[in-house]
């Protein structure tokens, strides 16, 4: 089979209402280009002559397996270091300084949503390092990034924390390479264990519940609500701030924006950048 296989409006809906039920990702009717390119290796290695093969099968009990292969495939993994950088100087400058002020003893918890192949957290992680190198006894509890993604393949990836320079040049200076990284042997880089062991990996759909997350003081959940309908957002936002500390804060991405939901959280003007806090 060619792997550019045809898809008729049929099978476009019925595969669009299968990804909305298991992530909440809506697909534009324009999108039809996104499903061939990607489902394409998967529609090979399985024989499929059709996507309707595809979507009977995962529309069947079980099958968790191509499931997972097929939500890999479709979930936009696209990541940078300090992507937008403004949230990275809002935590650096205003957030870590005002959440160190007499914290004592107590852990430092952020959490990733959707990290991707660990670009994320591992930024966080660097801007944390960073922050205690200008005040050492800040967050003496401990510091920890639960960082999440619905996708197991880039998981496994960002556990490893081992990147090739054409990543690493999408978004690190040349000064951070040199001091959180290591090179290897065969040319990619690992990142140094100060800055991974703040870091735990953990599969969620965030459809699904939170609670077992925990609470946290930051939560940076950037370039993934656009993907949702305003309604699937707002559920989102609303789970967020059972999570969150009362005064905690909310990172959304550069495109995104906090609309409604008054009686949760406060808008933050930090010029440049806005930070919404839980109420």
């Amino acid at each position: 089979m060619k792997s550019g296989f045809s898809i008729t409006t049929e099978e476009f809906r019925g595969f669009s209402q299968f990804l909305e039920k298991s992530c909440g990702i809506l697909l534009a009717e324009h999108k039809q280009y996104l499903v061939q390119s990607r489902l394409s290796r998967i529609m090979q290695k399985e024989g499929y002559s059709s996507l309707s093969e595809l979507i009977r099968r995962l529309n069947q009990p079980g099958n968790s397996t191509i499931k997972e292969q097929v939500i890999d495939a479709m979930t936009t993994n696209e990541t940078l270091w300090f992507r937008d950088i403004h949230p990275y100087e809002i935590l650096k400058n205003k957030l870590l300084p005002e959440l160190s002020e007499g914290s004592g003893f107590k852990k430092l918890r952020i959490w990733s949503a959707a990290c991707s192949t660990g670009q994320e957290p591992y930024s966080i992680s660097m801007v944390i390092d960073e922050f205690r190198q200008t005040k050492a006894n800040a967050f003496s509890g401990g510091q920890e990034i639960v960082a999440t993604d619905i996708a197991s393949t880039v998981l496994d990836q960002a556990r490893k924390g081992e990147y090739e320079m054409l990543a690493l040049g999408r978004g690190l200076s040349q000064e951070r390479l040199t001091r959180f990284f290591t090179k290897s042997s065969e040319g990619s880089w690992q990142i140094k264990n100060e800055i991974r062991n703040r870091v735990r990996f953990q599969s969620l759909n965030l459809l699904g519940q939170y609670s077992v997350l925990g609470q946290f003081d930051i939560v940076f959940c950037r370039n993934v609500l656009i993907y949702f309908s305003s309604d699937v957002k707002n559920e989102i936002l609303r789970k967020i701030h059972k999570q969150l500390k009362p005064g905690g804060y909310l990172i959304l991405g550069a495109s995104e924006s906090l609309s409604g939901l008054p009686d949760l959280y406060k808008m933050i003007h930090c010029r440049p950048g806005i930070i919404y806090q839980a109420i």
